[in-house]
């Protein structure tokens, strides 16, 4: 006996289903593809405005904490100047990955002209999203906070306020290489402070009273220490997704594969943009094409590119 969902799942696989008048068609100028990618979400903005509060704290204490008042010039010019490249370029992966839009598929193009521009033949099938009223490619998910279809959508990330999807992965990945770079910089510039404190007397070793100094420490410690730890473990995760060519959503909800899988070096490229270069580690390089996008029908993937 079929459920309320099996029945519900296919009326949207039937053709006739898919003409639906209520679907607004996509607006002339290009959509978002040519605007701005911003997701005006609350928790998200937050997490955003946090995330770049952390990261300049942990430069002040670096800077003026730690490197400035040390008497070492080689010290304090090789550590200052390694700290804020990675700061730099972990700030610039967010800001790509926040403002990149990961792969939406444009809304409402699941209207009865679109639909017959596909030129179905009888028995072909296409997946309609009923959420935003889009055709859904191939390893598409609808994502609720953004209220699009992503292709390639591993998860909704708060931290980047956007999904993780097929044009902004790369991006996320920097970002999390690079803070985890720099919380495990700031531990160990940590560390060496306070050896250097024990020898030395504490007026010495910073401008900031004895006391701050020590809470100051104490709070990079815990913060390098926490961000290090979440942020390889996403690492780790994600390049681990790439390499499997199975997202974060696929593996949670064990989905058979239907698409030929990619090898790890293959995944690599199409994720970072061509062959190993110096620019897989730019934030500020694009992938070298954009992704088509594909509708599904029926066994027959037909691909249309966005215009």
């Amino acid at each position: 006996m079929l459920t309320s969902s099996s029945r519900s799942r296919d009326i949207e696989r039937r053709a006739e289903y898919m003409q639906a008048d209520q679907c607004v068609p996509p607006s002339p100028d290009g959509g978002s593809m040519d605007k701005i990618w911003f997701i005006k979400d609350g928790c998200g903005v937050a997490c955003t405005i946090v995330t770049w509060i952390l990261v300049i704290y942990a430069e002040f204490v670096v800077v003026f904490v730690m490197l400035l008042p040390t008497k070492d010039v080689m010290y304090s010019v090789f550590n200052g100047i390694l700290f804020n490249a990675l700061a730099f370029l972990a700030l610039a992966s967010h800001s790509r990955a926040m403002l990149t839009d990961p792969g939406a598929v444009p809304k409402g193009n699941a209207t009865k002209e679109f639909i017959e521009s596909l030129q179905l033949k009888p028995g072909q099938v296409v997946y309609k999203c009923p959420k935003c009223c889009s055709i859904k490619p191939e390893r598409a998910h609808h994502c609720s906070v953004c209220k699009r279809c992503i292709r390639k959508m591993d998860h909704h990330c708060p931290w980047v306020n956007n999904c993780v999807g097929e044009n902004n992965q790369k991006y996320f990945v920097l970002f999390t290489m690079y803070i985890s770079l720099i919380s495990l910089h700031s531990l160990l510039l940590v560390g060496l402070h306070f050896l250097f404190c024990f020898e030395e007397e504490w007026a010495k070793c910073s401008s900031f009273s004895p006391p701050s100094t020590v809470i100051l420490l104490i709070l990079l410690c815990f913060e390098g220490l926490l961000f290090l730890i979440f942020t390889a473990v996403m690492f780790g995760t994600q390049v681990h997704s790439i390499c499997t060519d199975e997202t974060g959503i696929e593996r949670l909800k064990n989905e058979t594969p239907t698409w030929e899988k990619k090898l790890c070096c293959e995944g690599m490229k199409a994720a970072f943009g061509g062959s190993f270069s110096i620019g897989w580690f730019n934030p500020f390089s694009g992938l070298c094409t954009r992704q088509p996008q594909s509708v599904k029908t029926d066994g027959v993937e037909m691909t249309r590119q966005e215009s």
